[in-house]
């Protein structure tokens, strides 16, 4: 029986940081160097694994479109080679990438898990040795036929996490989505929850990122500042509102902003501050009224999940109209509408 395999990509990230007298930064070759000695990977029962170290290694708030099609486009070039994926990544915009890929790689029927750590490999108490070791198992094991984000004993769906703590190991959570797998003394992967695999030919989506803000609602928030942001070229808005979806119905000026930029095409996706729960804009009249004004609902997509799957929706060069549909329609597990599935 032959073994199975795993591809490892090094993005960058803290889990390859070594100390230097400006703080913690990437050093080309030192991640790979580690890994190729850590015992726990080279064990018999481990599968093989190819290590590919990127030439521009990156802190992660640097990461752009740009980064994420060299990474989609590095899996599609070894797709046919390996049995499942593991991105190391730095945790800062690791559920934005995460997100990204999961609707940039199109048909995907094999695992591709983005993982990292709050403490550099070589350090004392890494996390990163336990989320690697995990993740590379996950990969080449189980049939997780989605991009899912590995951190501190839980598997996630991709385009659901979010990081919730800047300091402690349990730093993503899944606000509105299960965990797809939990770790402990054993591995508990929950098949019920995991997208169906499919047989059509897997392909990449490029990324060209249209001008799209997002922003958040605050009491006396002006009217003419939304408008300062909705000024053209901007041809979309992912606006945070207040718990199931609710901004001032009272202010018409305000309200008259979202119409007219909703008027001349600009698409304003409803999203919730809050952590947990989805937008309802039929549930107040304060939400019914965005809904009044051109704008859509987001149900309980993660800000990471709105934003992303707006860039990819207007990189196929769809209709407003189709956008606005699609954006509307859980495509890759990211959403749940209510009016059209069962929580």
């Amino acid at each position: 029986m032959k073994k199975r395999s795993v591809y490892i990509a090094y993005t960058g990230g803290t889990i390859g940081m070594k100390k230097t007298k400006h703080g913690f930064a990437p050093e080309a070759g030192y991640l790979t160097r580690e890994l190729k000695q850590l015992a726990d990977l080279n064990r018999a029962e481990m599968p093989d694994y190819l290590i590919h170290e990127y030439d521009n290694l990156i802190d992660s708030s640097n990461i752009t479109p740009n980064e994420w099609f060299n990474i989609a486009d590095d899996i599609r070039k070894n797709y046919d080679k390996f049995d499942g994926f593991v991105i190391l990544h730095g945790t800062d915009t690791m559920a934005y990438t995460a997100s990204a890929l999961s609707f940039m790689l199109e048909d995907l029927d094999k695992p591709v898990i983005v993982t990292g750590s709050q403490i550099p490999f070589g350090e004392l108490r890494s996390d990163g040795r336990d989320n690697l070791i995990t993740s590379v198992i996950l990969a080449a094991n189980y049939a997780i036929p989605e991009v899912c984000l590995f951190f501190h004993d839980r598997l996630y769906r991709g385009n659901r996490a979010q990081k919730i703590d800047a300091n402690n190991f349990h730093a993503f959570g899944s606000p509105n989505y299960p965990a797809l797998a939990k770790i402990g003394t054993t591995i508990d992967v929950n098949e019920q929850l995991m997208i169906k695999a499919n047989t059509k030919p897997f392909k990449v989506q490029k990324i060209t990122p249209p001008p799209i803000a997002v922003v958040s609602i605050f009491p006396g928030m002006s009217a003419q500042m939304l408008k300062n942001l909705l000024i053209e070229p901007i041809q979309g808005l992912i606006l945070q509102t207040y718990g199931m979806g609710n901004a001032p119905s009272n202010d018409t000026d305000f309200l008259q902003v979202l119409e007219q930029a909703s008027a001349r095409d600009v698409i304003i996706v409803n999203i919730s501050q809050c952590y947990r729960g989805s937008v309802d804009m039929h549930g107040y009249a304060t939400g019914n009224r965005l809904n009044q004004c051109g704008v859509i609902s987001g149900f309980d997509m993660t800000t990471e999940a709105a934003l992303t799957k707006l860039y990819y929706l207007f990189s196929l060069g769809l209709s407003v109209q189709d956008i606005k549909q699609k954006m509307q329609t859980n495509l890759r597990g990211e959403l749940t509408n209510p009016e059209i599935e069962v929580k």
